[in-house]
């Protein structure tokens, strides 16, 4: 190989901050090469009939002019759209990244990534087929189906009575059968509304006292010191979530173990309002409910709860569905290679970076859910993109800027 062969920039993933960068990079006449399968995410590892929790107006990828927005893909395709309001299905969202790649004329290599290595002045990448791909540097734009993880509690049982919930498109299969979701969040309350409506016995076990919902969004016309008091933003209302969602820049000066407990904690196990109607009274949902053990019976699941003012108890189903979250951690990076994990500096177990998204190993950028503890909670969503790419594409323009200005142009 010689350096006609390296590009600029690898994208390593091809969900909306892959897809947003790649749009900028293209835009700013650096050159990349992007891998993975589009919207991999949300094609593969969400259900079937489910909706965003985000509003429309916080679903919008990132591009340079700002044309090629949700409300836009949904003008042109006759699709129903509001900025506030109306949930946004998943099939219009895939629909809305393939029109968004499409129309953008990015390309994507479908095969992925299996291991990333640094090597002198730049690195390399090695594809799924043994191809061998070179780059000065390398973003990685992975989705959070890196980091599903299950409780303890269930990691023995076989994947034939027990499942995360990123593990199912079609929830129909369990039509006439006894399911079990644990969970309290969106995923879970989703889910075993799908799983009800597809005709599942399904009842949920939550270890929390409650369950909690989020309101109805709040309207953009209210008065001047009802929106200063509560102002609606990217992840919801309320100004600690509007700090979250328009001040990553800021959220990185906070202390270090503060940061770490927010991206964690803040905008924890919630459900959206529209989805309130079908949970309350259509299953049992029981709460105060922890599981101590598990055990595979038979053709059946056997699960051992500690449940609060009912003593412990017992629980058996056909299947076990774990909406248990997907908490980021660089260990669960597979394709990136032992050597260049460890020069890595960490918090939290996620990669530590700047302000600019690059990593300790120099050309090496993470964006989206595992650098949560460095820039905010905002990263765990689509609407983190816009702040991710344009920090991101800013930097890598200039590098390639001073480069050519060095060595001239195709160095």
């Amino acid at each position: 190989m010689n350096d006609n062969d390296l590009v600029d920039v690898a994208i390593v993933g091809a969900g909306p901050y892959g897809l947003s960068l790649a749009a900028h990079l293209r835009a700013n006449g650096v050159s990349y090469r992007q891998f993975g399968v589009p919207m991999g995410l949300w094609r593969t590892a969400m259900p079937r009939g489910m909706y965003l929790k985000s509003q429309g107006f916080a679903s919008n990828l990132s591009d340079p002019d700002g044309t090629h927005s949700l409300r836009n893909f949904c003008r042109d395709t006759g699709r129903t759209y509001a900025d506030y309001g109306v949930p946004v299905s998943l099939d219009t969202f895939v629909s809305y990244g393939e029109w968004f790649r499409l129309d953008r004329g990015l390309e994507i290599d479908e095969r992925l990534v299996t291991d990333v290595r640094r090597r002198d002045e730049h690195f390399d990448l090695t594809l799924a087929d043994g191809e061998q791909v070179r780059a000065r540097n390398v973003v990685v734009a992975a989705g959070v189906e890196h980091f599903a993880r299950l409780p303890e509690v269930l990691d023995d049982l076989p994947t034939e009575l027990c499942t995360h919930s990123s593990e199912h498109t079609d929830l129909s299969v369990f039509q006439d059968r006894e399911v079990i979701v644990v969970g309290a969040g969106q995923s879970a309350l989703e889910t075993a509304a799908l799983l009800h409506e597809h005709g599942a016995r399904t009842q949920m076990l939550v270890r929390a006292g409650q369950l909690v919902w989020n309101g109805r969004p709040l309207l953009p016309d209210r008065p001047l010191l009802q929106r200063m008091r509560e102002p609606e933003a990217g992840l919801g209302s309320g100004l600690s979530t509007w700090f979250y969602s328009e001040h990553p820049r800021v959220f990185r000066r906070l202390p270090k173990q503060t940061r770490v407990y927010r991206a964690r904690t803040a905008l924890g196990p919630a459900g959206a309002w529209w989805l309130r109607e079908r949970v309350e009274g259509k299953f049992p949902v029981r709460l105060s409910h922890g599981i101590d053990w598990a055990v595979q019976d038979g053709h059946r699941v056997r699960l051992g709860v500690r449940a609060n003012g009912h003593g412990r108890r017992e629980f058996e189903a056909d299947h076990v569905i774990g909406a248990t979250g997907y908490p980021p951690s660089l260990a669960r990076l597979s394709f990136l290679g032992p050597q260049l994990r460890s020069r890595l500096s960490t918090l939290a177990g996620t990669p530590r970076v700047g302000r600019d998204f690059q990593s300790s190993v120099p050309g090496l950028f993470f964006v989206g859910a595992v650098v949560a503890p460095e820039h905010g909670p905002v990263m765990r969503f689509v609407y983190g993109a816009d702040y991710a790419v344009r920090q991101v594409s800013g930097r890598l323009s200039a590098l390639r800027s001073r480069r050519m200005a060095v060595g001239g142009v195709g160095r």
